[in-house]
């Protein structure tokens, strides 16, 4: 059989690279028709659809020259007509547009009026104030400092063992230190307090039929324990006023109570001022009585020692008196006579 018998299922004819080849049956088409060339198939996107497609891209591409569109290829053209600061021209456009993150915090900052060239907020505190306050706000600090300083070191020299500087100006640290911000250590000494001092206190009272008569004796240091058991926030004076007028006295008086110094007539008059209006307050003188005179004693006893102590001490009290002082006129009502 001839290889280029029409029959067969062979190529009729041969085809070199310029010759279209011939169609095979298997490619037929339904019905028996041939396809044409492959150039000449429709588009699988073929149809209205895709024509009006077309159009409209065609337009677009004619249009966007004209209407500036930087979608259409020309963005870098037209972005710094536009101001873009996203076209490439962010460093060019921003001095115009004065935008201070884009490089010219600096230059904004100083413009608005801030002298450390940051856009961190408005100056606050010491910093805010002027010149002429700031030296004054300065000056007061200063002042202060140096008070603080001076009041630390007066109390340290009070407290501190006796040396050359208390020697030689141990008045003006006392003028200092007493009576408002005096010191006791004697929790932290040697030889802690080994004993219960409580102050009593009785007095003469005139009666307003005008006899007179004499109290018992009143334990004020009992009254105060009894205020501040049980009290979470204890006052000032229930714990430190009466204590701290025994001590006063003692220190400013010997052991015939007589005064030792310049300072106990204070020490006498603050602490009969204080019995006084303790008297008055717990109702002694509620029915027109005016009391006349008070007697002031102490009642020491000793702390007694522990169990497994070989410690003997003795547990009877010890009273100190002292005389009778009269209460003048006024005495109740802040009076120093």
């Amino acid at each position: 059989m001839d290889a280029y018998d029409g029959g067969s299922g062979a190529p009729q004819g041969r085809s070199g690279p310029g010759e279209a080849r011939a169609p095979r049956a298997e490619d037929a088409l339904p019905g028996g028709a041939l396809p044409g060339p492959r150039s000449e198939l429709p588009s699988p996107d073929a149809g209205p659809c895709a024509e009006l497609g077309e159009a409209q891209a065609d337009a677009r591409e004619a249009d966007a020259p004209e209407a500036g569109n930087p979608e259409a290829g020309e963005r870098e053209a037209v972005a710094p007509e536009a101001g873009n600061p996203e076209a490439g021209e962010r460093e060019a456009v921003a001095p115009e547009a004065g935008n201070p993150e884009a490089g010219e915090r600096e230059a904004v900052a100083s413009e608005a009026g801030d002298p450390g060239g940051s856009a961190t907020g408005p100056r606050t505190g010491v910093a805010a104030l002027s010149p002429r306050y700031q030296v004054c706000a300065a000056l007061a600090l200063a002042v202060v400092a140096v008070a603080v300083c001076l009041h630390v070191g007066m109390v340290f020299l009070h407290v501190a063992p006796s040396n050359t500087v208390t020697k030689a100006h141990g008045k003006a640290i006392d003028e200092w230190i007493y009576p408002e911000f005096e010191q006791n250590w004697k929790l932290f000494a040697p030889n802690p307090l080994q004993q219960n001092i409580s102050v009593q206190v009785r007095a003469q009272v005139r009666t307003a039929d005008g006899g007179s008569r004499t109290t018992n004796w009143y334990d004020l240091s009992a009254q105060d324990g009894r205020a501040i058991d049980g009290n979470l926030v204890p006052s000032h004076t229930q714990q430190n006023e009466l204590r701290r007028a025994w001590d006063f006295f003692t220190a400013t008086h010997d052991n015939d109570n007589r005064s030792a110094g310049v300072r106990g007539a204070l020490a006498e008059t603050y602490l009969r001022r204080i019995v006084v209006l303790r008297l008055e307050r717990g109702g002694l003188t509620a029915d027109g009585g005016v009391v006349e005179r008070v007697q002031v004693r102490s009642r020491t006893t000793n702390v007694t020692p522990p169990k497994w102590s070989t410690e003997k001490v003795s547990t009877s009290p010890v009273y100190r008196e002292l005389s009778w002082w009269s209460v003048p006129d006024g005495a109740t009502e802040g009076g120093t006579r």
